[in-house]
């Protein structure tokens, strides 16, 4: 049977980290964040999620280094924790990323309507999926040059973003700022108090969200020992001066009582207005531009996280051997061929009908990603606790996560508080919000389905550390 095929290179894996962070959350969302916490209230949430997500890509780092597989936390909790959390969290997150393939797909028409108002939705959507499939098809180096060039493009964007703003700032450019006046008007800088901070977690995790896709990704990196560690070094710590940089520079130019900052379309991102002031007359289509490619990017994405997971889910017997099979480019055409048409059912079933069902199933999987990155810090301690208890030497792992154990305990902690309290307004409204309630803890009880129903059926039992499967020349 052929296997997949390492042939990631170290700027394929740094671009794969860097631009699956960076997406619509900072180009649409950043504007609705800072008019509903203010200025201060928006970089205080961005800034606790980030360290979270710190800690979150070191356990990754400290895995996927010393145990570099396409399954991720799939496998890694299936052989430190218990085959049952294994399952859950493969399936849970392959859902997810089908169910975010059909809304990038919903996106992309949108986007394209920009310019085509009059064209159909389904030859846009039908043709931006056949180039994704197309380029997961090629071979691993299509996906990883397609997400290199996607990734570019954005992280281009922020930049030249970055830098305008700062000459706007200082006056430099057209349409300086009132200095310090956007954090001192109204109720800023911290709208809301903490109530407006915390509301605004959910929104800054998803904004994050994408940067595990590395630890998959690890599976095909032609040197993971050293690609990894390198990426999650420099990656992690860009990302952040991204965000904190570009809300800076939205926070000095646009006040947050600014009414267009509610609206998370194209003409009123942040991005676009502040161009706009700068005097780029065509700032709405190169904002329409760079989030296409966020929506491609993300879809493509998609396509190769979902067709790895199942794979190595197949291998482990947590899913039909037919998705373990690799075509001779190293691809698994079945695992791929099943996401894209689940995800293009999605597609179909959220334009004909009511999409309800649709719906249901985008809330049940809305959560994963903090169900996903929890799963990640348990895995870690648990590793690292098998490791040690097995007699091995830390000075042998290639990569070792600082701050252990506070590390993944912190990040545990804060994914469960955020998890747990995600729609806590539903509760102190005065009236209980039954409706509010049940989409947005939806994606627990199905985890807890998945997880529990493969637990009863396979008896399975938390693994002890001292039986946890650590080869280290397995994956060298």
């Amino acid at each position: 049977m052929e296997n997949l095929q390492k042939k990631l290179k170290t700027r394929h894996i740094t671009m794969i980290a860097l631009g699956g962070t960076i997406g619509t959350g900072v180009f649409l969302g950043s504007g609705p964040a800072i008019h509903t916490a203010g200025p201060g209230g928006v970089l205080a949430a961005y800034g606790i999620i980030g360290i979270m997500v710190y800690f979150v890509m070191t356990s990754l780092g400290e895995l996927a280094t010393f145990m570099p597989t396409s399954g991720s936390i799939s496998t890694y909790a299936t052989r430190f924790i218990d085959p049952s959390l294994g399952f859950a969290f493969g399936w849970n997150y392959w859902l997810s990323w089908a169910m975010t393939l059909a809304a990038e797909l919903s996106a992309s028409a949108v986007i394209m309507k920009f310019w085509f108002p009059e064209s159909s939705s389904l030859v846009w959507s039908g043709l931006f999926l056949a180039m994704l499939f197309f380029l997961n098809y090629l071979s691993v180096k299509g996906f990883g040059e397609g997400e290199y060039w996607f990734s570019f493009i954005k992280v281009a964007t922020i930049i030249i973003f970055i830098v305008v703003g700062i000459l706007m700032i200082f006056g430099i450019m057209n349409g300086h700022s009132a200095g310090y006046q956007n954090f001192t008007v109204g109720d800023a800088p911290f709208v809301g108090g903490w109530v407006g901070t915390l509301s605004i977690f959910l929104v800054a995790g998803f904004s994050f969200s994408g940067t595990e896709c590395i630890g998959v990704a690890a599976g095909e990196s032609e040197n993971p020992r050293e690609n990894i560690p390198r990426a999650i070094k420099s990656v992690f710590w860009r990302i952040l001066l991204f965000y904190v940089l570009a809300l800076v520079v939205i926070s000095f130019l646009v006040p947050y009582t600014n009414e267009s900052l509610q609206n998370s379309s194209v003409m009123a991102s942040p991005f676009t207005i502040i161009f706009k002031r700068a005097g780029l007359a065509f700032a709405a289509s190169l904002m329409n531009a760079v989030i296409l490619t966020s929506v491609l990017s993300a879809g493509n994405g998609c396509l190769y996280v979902t067709s790895r997971i199942m794979y190595a889910m197949a291998q482990e017997g947590q899913a039909p051997r037919i998705f373990a099979k690799v075509n001779k480019r190293g691809v698994p055409v079945m695992a791929l061929l099943a996401t894209t048409l689940i995800g293009a059912l999605a597609f179909l079933a959220s334009i004909y009908g009511d999409g309800t069902v649709y719906i249901w199933l985008m809330n049940a999987v809305g959560v994963t990603t903090f169900i996903f990155w929890l799963g990640i810090a348990a895995s870690h301690y648990r590793f690292r606790k098998a490791y040690l208890a097995q007699g091995f030497s830390l000075k042998d792992l290639p990569y070792r996560a600082k701050w252990y154990p506070f590390g993944p305990i912190f990040a545990f902690v804060v994914c469960l508080v955020i998890l747990v309290g995600q729609n806590y307004q539903g509760f102190i409204s005065g009236h209980i919000d039954w409706k509010g309630i049940l989409a947005a803890y939806l994606g627990i009880p199905l985890f807890l389905v998945f997880w529990l129903g493969y637990k009863f059926i396979k008896k399975t039992k938390v693994i002890p550390l001292e039986e946890c499967k650590i080869d280290i020349h397995e994956f060298q």
